[in-house]
């Protein structure tokens, strides 16, 4: 499938894709450096991260609804003002309270944002473009959580604050978005009970509710044990400089890209199904050898095993969700996705700080495995590829 460069509404969309991962990926590098700076202890370092993700979880629900009722883009322009306006003003406080509370606000922004970039690709693709616009979006996702850390690696041998500053620039893409997205607005006349009514129904079928468990495994483990304490481990256990942390993140989102880009040809001989059962194999890979080496680069190997389980899973999971729904109640599937996502990023890096002041830092991958195993199991009864087409 060959994208030009005139397609306006797909530069966009990848634009606005980019933002989906900027607000964690750029600042994970300086997280303990900024632990420092702060006298922060490395088990309350998440909370960066979790004041970021709680308001997702609360918002997301509504801003789906609003997006089904009345278009996408008087819910997006707005989210990402606030994404860059909040994420910013994180640089200019050295309060950590001040740093939590502006980062709830930028978590408010992102959280259309992470919903409605998958639900306009859904509104834009059907069928099997539709997985392959969605391995490319991902492909772009990955590209950015690739070249963020290395951004704010390079920033945060300045000083921690400086990755911060990077979320300003979701101003200009929520002026070029007001301009120039040209995308379908749904159109229902059904009222809203009515509307409740048939999308309760959506997500509550077996086969939506395998696809949100997926979901949850997923970013569990990537706010986990990857995000969390990866880094950790780097910076405890080998004395890496925040550069080096995000070099090693950006080998996860290389191999992500790798893998997503091919899910077009992947789909040509092998199912969703079993793509997300390797996807759980390279997960529980990844986990198993986390605490293994003995030098900083030897990383590489997990992660890699990572970044493959990702470029696997979520994109899958992503298509096969914008398809059991038509696109007057897509927003909403797609939010209460997103609902759940942000449900395990939250929840995942205060989840494994208990088997890190149990068993140290080896004890949380070891754990994550057994996330890996459920994953792998509601991928053996996902529903077949069939099944899901809107």
């Amino acid at each position: 499938m060959n994208f030009p460069l005139k397609d306006k509404n797909l530069l966009l969309i990848f634009g606005i894709t980019l933002f989906v991962v900027m607000g964690v990926s750029s600042i994970l590098p300086v997280l303990p450096s900024a632990g420092r700076s702060l006298h922060i202890p490395a088990e309350k370092i998440g909370l960066i991260l979790t004041s970021f993700t709680l308001p997702g979880i609360f918002l997301t629900p509504f801003a789906g609804i609003i997006a089904d009722r009345y278009g996408r883009k008087p819910v997006l322009i707005p989210a990402l003002i606030l994404f860059g306006l909040a994420g910013f003003s994180c640089s200019l406080t050295t309060n950590f309270k001040t740093i939590l509370f502006l980062r709830v606000l930028q978590g408010i922004g992102v959280a259309p944002i992470s919903l409605l970039y998958g639900t306009i690709v859904g509104d834009l693709y059907s069928g099997k473009k539709r997985l392959e616009v969605m391995g490319y979006s991902a492909t772009v996702l990955s590209l950015g959580t690739a070249i963020f850390p290395f951004i704010g690696g390079l920033l945060g041998e300045i000083g921690w604050q400086y990755p911060f500053m990077l979320p300003i620039l979701a101003l200009p893409l929520a002026a070029l978005c007001a301009i120039y997205l040209d995308i379908p607005n749904p159109k229902s006349n059904e009222t809203v009970a009515s509307y409740l009514k048939k999308t309760a129904l959506i997500v509550s079928s077996k086969e939506a509710l395998i696809l949100f468990g997926m979901t949850l495994c997923t970013f569990t483990i990537l706010y986990g044990p990857i995000i969390t304490y990866v880094p950790i481990l780097s910076d405890t256990v080998f004395h890496a400089s925040p550069s080096r942390i995000g070099f090693l993140f950006g080998i996860s989102s290389l191999f992500t890209g790798a893998a997503a880009s091919q899910l077009g040809r992947l789909r040509k001989t092998v199912s969703v199904r079993t793509m997300l059962c390797f996807a759980a194999i390279f997960f529980c890979a990844a986990m198993v050898t986390m605490p293994i080496p003995h030098t900083f680069w030897l990383l590489a190997i997990p992660i890699s095993f990572f970044g493959m389980g990702q470029g696997l899973s979520f994109p899958n999971l992503a298509a096969k969700l914008t398809g059991i729904a038509t696109i007057e109640k897509r927003a909403a599937v797609m939010a209460v996705n997103g609902t759940v996502l942000r449900i395990a990023q939250t929840i995942g890096p205060p989840l494994f700080s208990i088997p890190l002041l149990l068993g140290g830092i080896s004890a949380v991958f070891y754990t994550a495995i057994s996330i890996g195993v459920a994953m792998f199991v509601l991928a053996l009864n996902c529903p077949s590829d069939d099944q899901t087409e809107n």
